[in-house]
């Protein structure tokens, strides 16, 4: 039930607005300007199924582990980097992300209209969205993509000495301020190569249309993927909520707010798996299910979790058809740069974070996509140690030289 319901989450939990307060401007960018043009269903649905697509190969990975990844994250943070995009590299970012279309003006126009979609659903949910470019001092970017990023993604950008250990910090204590602390830690290192970092962080925080009374919680049997049983406390609550159900599963939306967002919960029936609902998880079948179902009275039984996750979604991008944007001899984002270096992604990082109380929701997710410069190929040498030499054995992290001396005659 936790996976299904983890599943799920990829959809609702990232969606919401701010409670009492307006979505965060960064300082050294403009606020976005409103944009005309209204959201793309198909857009939308695009992001969906790039979600589900990529749950299935992360899933790939550890079928029987909490999974909780946010799409819209992650989409958001690869869709800046395809703005620097092109040839078959952007194809092929195109097609991993099934954008319809690979214009990128009615790509950016679709993501800035999903984000003001997001932020102005209801103001009793709380949601902030942050976008950021960090570069290495000294790299000067194509005027167009930050012009780009900055419109239609509202996107800081800041130039830092890569170089200076406080990097890290700056960047991470950015993403933690941004996600109330519920992520911190999103990048551990800065390669000598890598020149850029696309950040994307959300956060979330909604209550419950409806909330699950504290004394309806108790201990009750809980059976894992393996068979087994725990006791584990079940928060429950009996109202009227929107329901479906199969011969296959059981849905419900438990709302918050005002209703425009909520939880959506997938059981698979017990003459089925898991593994046969997500066979059929797909972005026509979710907004299929979702729109049959009907307000109905009944009891939910919830478990209470927290669950903090994070991965490397290399590989899995690279399997949906992105392995052209990591290859260093071919990924082309000449839209980056002037004149156009060898350049191509070096990691995506997501770490994500959700608890599930009686009051409500509170989900927060970062995504980083760093790009690193490709070595340019030099002449080979030869060194040939056939005389007297020095030679020193040094700490890498703090420089300090452990020993040092000079061989002028080798003996065993």
């Amino acid at each position: 039930m936790l996976a299904a319901i983890l599943c799920a989450v990829l959809v609702a939990c990232t969606a919401s607005t701010v409670e009492n307060a307006p979505p965060v401007r960064e300082k050294n960018a403009p606020d976005r300007e409103p944009i005309a043009a209204s959201l793309d269903s198909n857009f939308a649905m695009s992001n969906n199924q790039f979600g589900f697509d990529l749950f299935a190969e992360v899933r790939q990975q550890n079928p029987d582990s909490n999974i909780f990844i946010s799409p819209t994250s992650i989409n958001l943070a690869l869709l800046m980097a395809y703005n620097g995009a092109e040839g078959d590299t952007k194809a092929a970012i195109a097609q991993t992300l099934h954008l319809s279309s690979e214009d990128l003006d009615n790509i950016n126009q679709n993501s800035a209209a999903l984000m003001e979609t997001l932020e102005n659903l209801d103001e009793n949910v709380q949601l902030t969205i942050a976008n950021s470019l960090w570069t290495r001092q000294g790299i000067e970017l194509k005027p167009d993509f930050l012009d780009r990023v900055s419109q239609f993604y509202n996107a800081r950008a800041e130039s830092l000495d890569f170089d200076d250990p406080s990097a890290v910090e700056t960047i991470n204590n950015w993403v933690a301020d941004r996600t109330n602390d519920k992520i911190d830690g999103i990048i551990d290192r800065i390669s000598p190569d890598n020149i850029l970092f696309l950040i994307n962080a959300i956060y979330f925080k909604g209550n419950w249309t409806v909330p699950f009374p504290e004394a309806r919680t108790s201990d009750r049997p809980f059976t894992l993927a393996d068979g087994s049983q725990k006791q584990h406390p079940l928060m429950s609550v009996t109202d009227e909520f929107d329901y479906l159900e199969t011969d296959t599963f059981q849905a419900v939306f438990l709302p918050y707010g005002d209703g425009s967002l909520g939880f959506y919960i997938f059981l698979p029936q017990e003459n089925t798996s898991l593994a046969d609902f997500y066979a059929n998880l797909n972005a026509e079948n979710w907004q299929s299910w979702t729109q049959q179902l009907t307000r109905q009275r009944g009891t939910v039984a919830l478990p209470k979790f927290k669950l903090e996750y994070g991965l490397s979604l290399n590989p899995a991008l690279q399997n949906l058809g992105m392995a052209i944007a990591f290859d260093r001899n071919a990924a082309d984002f000449s839209g980056l740069q002037e004149p156009p270096p060898s350049l191509a992604i070096d990691e995506v990082k997501h770490k994500s974070f959700i608890e599930v109380n009686e009051a409500g929701t509170e989900a927060a997710a970062s995504t980083s996509v760093g790009v690193t410069a490709t070595s340019v190929p030099v002449e080979e040498f030869e060194m040939t140690v056939d005389r007297p030499f020095g030679a020193a054995i040094a700490d890498t992290e703090t420089g300090t030289i452990l020993f040092f001396g000079s061989i002028v005659d080798p003996v065993l």
